[in-house]
């Protein structure tokens, strides 16, 4: 028996077999869009050392503490979320591929 027919019945509602090819153009090109927007959050994000400074090794500043509410901080923040996304639309994705093979 295979795993697939374990996952979804032998017969499908039609809805089914008609939504799974939309849903996954959609995410298809989520994960496309995602991307773009990763690829220019990192390009816009500034180059950043390890955090301490190297002649006194003051590792914490106010402007350390704060870095969620920056420009870097949020451009971090939108590179996550985008990240995220794709994950879970190419997980969705798959799964869809298993239920439309079995039908």
């Amino acid at each position: 028996m295979k795993f697939s027919l374990l996952l979804a019945d032998e017969i499908q509602a039609d809805w089914v077999t008609s939504f799974l090819p939309i849903l996954r153009y959609i995410l298809f090109f989520l994960v496309i869009a995602c991307s773009i927007i990763i690829i220019i959050t990192v390009l816009m994000q500034s180059n950043t050392s390890s955090g301490g400074d190297p002649i006194t090794g003051i590792q914490e500043s106010y402007y350390t503490k704060n870095k969620g509410a920056t420009r870097d901080g949020k451009l971090k923040i939108i590179t996550i979320v985008c990240s995220s996304i794709i994950l879970v639309s190419v997980i969705v994705y798959f799964i869809t591929e298993i239920f439309n093979k079995t039908a």
